[in-house]
């Protein structure tokens, strides 16, 4: 077996065991997740890729180690974003606490469905047509600039969502007590609950930002082991970190500028590769100081509004 193969078998087993132990060990249904225990399987996921890391560097060499790291800290990151759009699809359709963590892998596992789909469409795109490794440049660099210039305290509004409109009208739907229960029969019909409608908004809200999470992947690596590792192990991570996050939403406002500058970074070199060659350890630590540096500037923001009313 060549080295990609080895480690795509040991992804493959890896993240069998691994949701075995975390939906067998760590979750039970329809119980509420505690802090502790979503920051035990927050070190657990991010643990496991850190060590797929060591695997892949001594296996596929430091490049594509590299790469992968890079990769799945865009992801991570981005996946952040995600979360906060998260909470406020559960707030909306006031889905009880106890129903979170069901609700959340069944999302996450059709989000890890439509992104293997994606990434293989955009494998066979890129063997095909090249040249649309520079679109994915101009349309980060472009993501990044209107992600940017975004005002922070703009709200994700699920009620005007194109998809829950159309559910809305076109499906019957009952906003009754779904009782953990996704589909509700009354008078021999049968009607979807909430839960299936945040199920539903939950893929779709990944999908979006897949649209942006994907390009930016494949212009870090156009390995496919690089692609999909990265993805699911960064979204594998999802419900944790949504458990983790939810009561500090307030303490990442200027992540999303940290990641826009990730992004129009990514862009800008993958249109100059044709003139320059940016080596791979420049990408990883762009990243982590574009990221660490915006987590760090919230805090510190978030602290100077807690101070300045004080000493009023």
């Amino acid at each position: 077996m060549t080295p990609t193969q080895w480690t795509y078998l040991i992804f493959v087993i890896v993240i069998v065991l691994a949701l075995v132990f975390d939906l067998g060990l760590f979750s039970k249904k329809n119980t509420k997740t505690t802090i502790k225990t979503a920051l035990w399987q927050s070190i657990f996921w991010v643990g496991l890729s850190v060590l797929f890391f060591g695997f892949m560097w001594y296996e596929d060499g430091s490049e594509t180690a590299i790469n992968f790291m890079s990769a799945y800290l865009m992801e991570k990151s981005l996946s952040m974003d995600n979360i906060f759009v998260f909470i406020l699809i559960f707030g909306f359709f006031n889905v009880k606490e106890e129903y979170y963590s069901r609700v959340l892998l069944i999302g996450i596992l059709l989000a890890i469905i439509f992104r293997a789909i994606f990434i293989s469409v955009g494998v066979v795109l890129i063997k095909q047509f090249e040249w649309i490794l520079y679109l994915f440049g101009v349309f980060l660099v472009y993501t990044g600039y209107k992600m940017f210039r975004t005002d922070e305290n703009a709200e994700f509004k699920p009620e005007e969502n194109i998809v829950y409109r159309f559910m809305n009208k076109h499906l019957r739907i009952t906003l009754e007590d779904p009782k953990g229960r996704f589909l509700i029969r009354r008078d021999n019909k049968n009607y979807l609950t909430s839960l299936s409608l945040v199920v539903v908004m939950l893929a779709v809200t990944d999908i979006i930002f897949a649209l942006d999470s994907i390009p930016a992947v494949f212009a870090i690596s156009q390995q496919p082991v690089v692609v999909y590792t990265s993805n699911i192990f960064a979204v594998l991570g999802l419900r944790s970190l949504f458990f983790l996050l939810r009561g500090a939403v307030d303490q990442f406002d200027y992540l999303p500028k940290g990641i826009a500058v990730v992004l129009v970074f990514i862009g800008l070199k993958m249109l100059a590769e044709p003139f320059i060659h940016i080596p791979v350890y420049v990408s990883l630590l762009v990243i982590v100081v574009s990221l660490t540096g915006s987590i760090i500037y919230s805090h510190y923001h978030q602290k100077k509004e807690l101070i300045e009313p004080e000493e009023k």
